[in-house]
Parts: C-alpha cells; sequence; structure tokens
C-alpha cells in the first residue's frame, strides 16, 4: 500500500511540475512589449510625481505615452496652457517608457480613483528600436494598454494616436512604427475607442522631417506641439463633450 502511494504522489508531483512548466513556458512566450516592468531611478520618481497629481483628483483629461508625451512640460508647456490648461488635463508621460512600462504603471496608481472624460495615447516607437520588437510585437503592446485602460477607467473614452514619424526621411524604423499603428487602428469601434494618425501633419509633402518641427528628428519643438494639438482639437472637444 505504502508503496502504492509513493507511485501516486509521485505521479501527482510530476503532473503539478508539468503544469508549473508549462505556465512558465507561457509566460516566458509572452513578447517583452506584454510583460509590465517597473523602471528606476528618476523614472520611479517621476512615476511617483504623477500618482501624487492622480491622488488630487479632478482629472478630465490624461494623455498617456512617453518622453514626447512628457514633452509637453518642456517645448510644449506653452501649447499645453493654451489648450489643457482649463481642462484638468494630466500628463502620464514618462521618458524612455515602452508599452511594457506603461502597462507597469497603469496597475501601479497612474489611473486610480479617477474617472476621465478622455485619455489620449500615444506610445510605441522606443519599442521600435534596431530588433527589440517586431511590427506584431509592438501593436499586442498597444491593444493591452488600450485594454487595461478600458478595464480600468470604463467611463473614459481612449484616443490612439498612430506613433509619429521619426527620422528625417522614410525608413524601415518610420514604417514599422506606421505597420504596428495600423494593427492598433484596428481597435477603433467608433464608440469607447478611437484613432487618429495626424503624422503627415509633421512632414514635408515629400515625406521629410525638418528640425524645425523635430530638432532632434524624434521630440517635437514647439511649434510641433503646436501642431499636435490643433490636428486633434476638433476630436478632443468632440469626445469630452465641449460645447
Amino acid at each position: 500500500m505504502n508503496r502504492l502511494n509513493n507511485v501516486r504522489a509521485a505521479m501527482v508531483f510530476g503532473i503539478v511540475c508539468g503544469i508549473l512548466a508549462a505556465t512558465s513556458n507561457a509566460a516566458d512566450e509572452l513578447p517583452s512589449t506584454l510583460k509590465p516592468v517597473p523602471r528606476e531611478g528618476r523614472h520611479a520618481a517621476r512615476h511617483e510625481k504623477i500618482n501624487e497629481r492622480i491622488k488630487q483628483g479632478n482629472v478630465d483629461l490624461i494623455f498617456v505615452g512617453d518622453s514626447i508625451t512628457q514633452g509637453w512640460e518642456g517645448n510644449g508647456k506653452d501649447v499645453w496652457a493654451k489648450y489643457y490648461g482649463e481642462r484638468n488635463a494630466t500628463n502620464l508621460g514618462i521618458g524612455g517608457d515602452r508599452t511594457q512600462h506603461v502597462l507597469w504603471r497603469l496597475e501601479h496608481g497612474n489611473v486610480d480613483g479617477i474617472a476621465p472624460k478622455l485619455a489620449v495615447l500615444m506610445i510605441g516607437t522606443n519599442n521600435s528600436n534596431r530588433d527589440d520588437n517586431t511590427v506584431e510585437e509592438i501593436g499586442a503592446g498597444i491593444k493591452a494598454i488600450v485594454e487595461s485602460l478600458r478595464e480600468k477607467l470604463p467611463q473614459t473614452k481612449v484616443l490612439i494616436l498612430a506613433v509619429f514619424p521619426r527620422g528625417p526621411k522614410p525608413s524601415p524604423q518610420r514604417e514599422k512604427n506606421a505597420k504596428a499603428s495600423e494593427i492598433a487602428s484596428k481597435l477603433a469601434d467608433d464608440k469607447n475607442v478611437f484613432y487618429l494618425d495626424i503624422g503627415d501633419e509633421f512632414l514635408t509633402d515629400d515625406g521629410e522631417l525638418t528640425k524645425e518641427i523635430m530638432p532632434d528628428y524624434l521630440h517635437l519643438s514647439p511649434k510641433g506641439y503646436e501642431i499636435w494639438a490643433a490636428a486633434i482639437e476638433p476630436k478632443v472637444a468632440e469626445l469630452m463633450g465641449d460645447k
């Protein structure tokens, strides 16, 4: 009897180990774009600063993204004041963030206890560096963020922006971001989730990006932020119910 029990115990142990291994392998197979990851140093301090603002409440509009979004507080500060200064808007941008970092932030306080009318999302360009992530992986990361926003902020409309063009001329990296954005565009149902591609607004007729708009061919100048705000304003006003 003891021998039979030992055999059964060994079988159960083997099954449990198999399940744990399968679960672990499944997690390992997830692309990095879908695995929430925290950041350290000044990025962690920025995250906590955002959380402190969120705890104050009175938030009707949020911008979610990376350094391009955080730049509303730099080159874009005057444009922000002009368009969003009286809209109870909050900047949830952190420089260098990828989709996995935004996913972590949404799980750790960045939208807790608020119910904004609108969330504007523009993320993914940092995932497109070199061969770090594929088009499909970037698209999946954006999709996961939208799903998280919808789950945590069910009353909030989400406006997805296509990843902005980067680099002085058309390039494989630009094309990767464009294709990832195309994947994200399919999330729009025009009821709760919406999509805009304003990339052409930053480019010349022949597709070039000038330093006047993006001095380093990635981050916006004051003029670039004015173009951004003006391009999305009709949709922002509509989705926020402005008169």
